[in-house]
């Protein structure tokens, strides 16, 4: 398999760490956000992914899955060793609803093409941080309440619901997004701190990290 990826995107830290958690091997393939204007806006890529996003995962049989969402479920019915949803019908539509929370509520409201469109209305760097802490810190307010009081967000092995979390923690991270009212996120986080899977799929551990 083919990942095309991008270190600090959040999207696609949350597939590496579907992948990693899976034991899955795959080639990064990185495509630079920033460099040249964006490489995933480069026909190039467009033609692998049409919207110029990222992740794209290729398939061993070629096939090029785009949409983080579909890229995991993708994963998690192809592999389905090492099952990132509970058997439990209530618990898996609760792991999957912190997911769309994250995936859907927050992280599209931080997503470079967002920030550069407020910066291009007229916002300054303050205001744009101060939109990026408001939306975080709301969502981040919800999570605390949904997750459970023991263990990762829900029980003693990670879910889906913590493949979302912890990129968004890394993005609150990168912006100083103040985190102390949430001690159940702040406990998922150390636990993921510790686990290989997610050390191994951390922005800091990507080859196309800069020096």
């Amino acid at each position: 398999m083919d990942l095309f990826t991008y270190y600090r995107s959040t999207s696609s830290y949350r597939v590496r760490i579907a992948l990693a958690l899976k034991g899955l091997d795959y080639q990064a393939i990185p495509v630079n956000l920033l460099r040249d204007g964006g490489e995933q806006l480069k026909p190039e890529y467009r033609a692998i992914n049409p919207q110029g996003r990222v992740p794209s995962l290729r398939t061993e049989a070629g096939r090029v899955i785009t949409q983080s969402p579909a890229i995991i479920e993708y994963l998690e019915e192809r592999y389905p060793e090492v099952a990132l949803l509970s058997s439990d019908l209530i618990v898996r539509a609760s792991q999957r609803a912190v997911a769309a929370l994250i995936g859907c509520d927050i992280h599209p409201l931080h997503n470079v093409a967002v920030l550069n469109r407020l910066r291009g209305m007229g916002h300054d760097e303050t205001e744009v941080i101060a939109w990026i802490a408001h939306w975080i810190s709301e969502g981040f307010n919800a999570v605390e309440q949904l997750i459970g009081d023991d263990g990762w967000c829900f029980g003693a092995s990670p879910s889906v619901a913590d493949v979302y979390l912890l990129p968004q923690l890394y993005a609150a991270r990168r912006f100083n997004v103040e985190l102390s009212a949430c001690p159940r996120i702040l406990r998922v986080e150390q636990l993921a701190l510790a686990h290989l899977a997610f050390q191994q799929a951390h922005p800091d551990a990507q080859s196309d990290k800069p020096a």
